[in-house]
């Protein structure tokens, strides 16, 4: 019964990111207490949420293993070929009826650079402790909030310049350019990661103009689509066969990330962003503890000083650029309510939280 208790919430979970858009069902056990049974929809979320944190910190403590025998171009070719085949039941059910589109250029631009992204990060785990290099991946939001402004012209004031600065300290930190090498302590490995960083931005900026005319489906099915055979040509200059004790782990890539993104997804549709995105710092840990009992990695005191900086920089960005759409969401029902009062002749009344003048972004 103890097991059972264990794994219904678990049963759950997959159950959800294999449904997505559908009720989950209630599975009870024979037990006095019925209401044991029920995982509130909140909890699930966070739960989805830190799977498939566990999942994504498996995947790059995978492509790690691997780089001792593959090259990193190598690895992203087979990560998204699984991973494409393990996605084949979910594009079958979603997204083969959305593939019409007039932007197709758009879609193959961000594919390409979204490969691009995933490659830099596959190299650069094979010179960099895992936890090195996913506390440097946390910059992706800095650098969004930076084109965010540039190509976007989002407003971005003083609080949020603030926050990205501090985050780019927490860089520093990590780099330790004081060291006796000075800034020649920025390896190839620190280079890959930080660059795949900022594309990772990048692609995020492409993927919010395509959100203003295009479907989530249509968005995910053209990434998964293009990125196999993008992700070969470059795969094919550095090529070399797996061996075959390295199969599982080669299988393992597309699982692992396909799993990840499923359960990423469906915890972002059971749940607002502004609470599902600060568990994406938990792999942090996840990736921490694989480090020290795969790899024997074993972080300074600089590296949680530094990442300590970083997160605490990104989790203020997300948080308020939430508070500013949950802003932005209000201003418009306020506009939609004093336009529907003055017609009716009556004193227009502002929705709770409405706002009469910007916030400090």
């Amino acid at each position: 019964m103890r097991l059972l208790a264990f794994t219904v919430p678990f049963g759950r979970i997959f159950w959800a990111c294999a449904h997505p858009g559908k009720t989950i069902p209630d599975i009870r056990m024979t037990s006095s207490d019925p209401s044991r049974s029920r995982l509130p929809e909140p909890l699930l979320a966070a739960l989805l949420a830190l799977a498939a944190c566990v999942f994504f910190s498996c995947l790059s403590a995978t492509v790690k293993h691997l780089s001792g025998e593959l090259h990193g171009f190598v690895t992203a070719f087979w990560r998204n070929l699984f991973g494409f085949l393990f996605m084949i039941p979910w594009l079958w059910q979603h997204g083969f009826g959305s593939l019409r589109t007039g932007r197709f250029g758009t879609y193959l631009l961000r594919s390409s650079i979204s490969v691009v992204s995933m490659m830099c990060g596959f190299t650069g785990l094979a010179y960099l402790p895992i936890a090195n290099a996913t506390s440097l991946s946390f910059t992706a939001p800095l650098f969004a909030t930076i084109l965010a402004a540039l190509i976007l012209k989002e407003r971005v004031r003083f609080r949020r310049w603030s926050a990205t600065l501090m985050g780019f300290g927490g860089v520093l930190v990590i780099l330790q350019p004081w060291a006796e090498s000075g800034f020649g302590s920025i390896g190839t490995g620190e280079t890959l990661i930080i660059a795949s960083a900022f594309l990772t931005a990048t692609v995020t900026i492409i993927v919010k103009t395509l959100s203003r005319s295009e479907s989530s489906n249509a968005i995910v099915t053209y990434m998964v689509l293009l990125a196999t055979p993008i992700s070969l040509v470059p795969a094919l200059f550095v090529w070399s066969w797996p061996s075959l004790a390295a199969w599982p782990y080669v299988v393992a890539l597309g699982l692992f990330g396909t799993l990840g993104h499923l359960c990423w997804t469906r915890a972002f549709a059971m749940a607002e962003a502004s609470a599902i995105v600060p568990y994406d710092y938990s792999r942090l840990i996840f990736t921490v503890l694989l480090g020290m009992f795969w790899f024997g990695e074993v972080p300074d005191s600089w590296f949680w000083v530094g990442s300590a900086i970083i997160v605490a920089a990104g989790f203020y960005i997300a948080q308020r650029e939430a508070r500013l759409r949950h802003q932005r969401g209000t201003r418009a029902a306020a506009t939609a309510a004093t336009a529907e009062s003055a017609q009716a002749g009556a004193a227009p009344v502002l929705p709770r939280g409405a706002y009469s003048k910007d916030q400090d972004s």
